[in-house]
């Protein structure tokens, strides 16, 4: 209760407390609206051309490249979202390879699917398997104490 009413009062300046912005005066205000239409900041000229509908802007504000470098109206939250919405195919339509296979990758893949050992990849050989896999060793088929003797031995 006490803070609530502690919250509410007003300084004879006219400021709540808790950090009130005053506003600016008259001739401040005329001056910002003069160096709005003249020298727009960054800021203020992305909000006019994401307002107005455009997919890109020319910004007047860098000293070297004035009006040369084109600036995107989405903001990095619009893209990541919209990266989400695609599908690889369509990503890759777009220019992003980020989540498309490399060569190699992709004759990897395809020597996995058909079954190969072994594939070749710029004159050089490489395994199918993966890390960690080992490779299924086939057991000859033999009868008796004997083949029991060695398959133990070996761990069959």
């Amino acid at each position: 209760m006490a803070n609530n009413l502690y919250n509410n009062q007003v300084t004879p300046k006219g400021y709540k407390r808790g950090g009130g912005v005053k506003k600016p005066g008259k001739v401040k205000s005329f001056f910002g609206k003069i160096r709005k239409k003249i020298v727009p900041t960054f800021g203020e000229q992305f909000d006019k051309a994401k307002k107005s509908g455009k997919k890109t802007f020319k910004s007047t504000r860098d000293d070297k490249t004035k009006g040369k470098l084109e600036y995107n109206t989405k903001t990095a939250v619009e893209v990541k979202a919209a990266k989400k919405r695609m599908s690889n195919r369509e990503r890759s339509g777009v220019g992003d390879t980020s989540k498309q296979l490399s060569d190699k990758g992709a004759a990897f893949k395809l020597a996995r699917k058909s079954g190969k050992k072994t594939f070749t990849h710029k004159g050089k050989k490489f395994s199918t398997l993966l890390k960690g896999e080992k490779p299924n060793k086939i057991m000859p088929e033999l009868s008796g104490k004997t083949s029991k003797k060695i398959k133990k031995f070996i761990g069959a």
